[in-house]
């Protein structure tokens, strides 16, 4: 079974259970033959805003940040890493993009998990790859492409 660490440093109305952050995280690992660690903590825009900056060198808070943990060769241990989600950000997003909240939550909690994997979107070739697997994931859950245009 993988462990996973909920901290929420920041609350609000409409953030997603523990267990809901867990099928979406378990979503991702199920295929693979291991278990993992990982902490999900969500924060408010300031904690976002200060790692943004200090670990990406990018100004304001963003969605997700990713640490993946390196784990030398010598030690076992399957500790995949951190997810850091700005709630109040992943909430405008949501507003924003006409998308319901729940699904955003679930999309950017899964999109953090695949870069705590090895996924990437830097170049083209990687966005394409990853993006697939988001839809693919997120429809085992029938939750629409996150990618598609919402007509309003």
């Amino acid at each position: 079974m993988n462990i996973i660490d909920i901290q929420r440093i920041f609350e609000s109305a409409n953030q997603p259970s523990d267990a809901q952050l867990e099928l979406w995280v378990n979503t991702v690992l199920a295929s693979l033959d291991d278990e993992f660690e990982l902490t999900i903590r969500i924060v408010d825009e300031n904690e976002s805003m200060q790692l943004n900056e200090t670990y990406r060198h990018k100004k304001g808070a963003t969605n997700i940040l990713s640490f993946p943990f390196e784990v030398p060769d010598e030690v076992d241990l399957n500790l995949l890493g951190d997810l850091v989600i700005c709630a109040p950000v992943l909430k405008r997003e949501a507003i924003e993009q006409n998308k319901p909240l729940y699904n955003h939550w679930a999309h950017i909690v899964m999109h953090g998990t695949l870069h705590l994997l090895g996924y990437d979107h830097i170049e083209d070739e990687e966005a394409q790859e990853m993006e697939a697997k988001e839809i693919e994931l997120l429809q085992m859950l029938s939750i629409p492409n996150p990618y598609e245009e919402i007509d309003l």
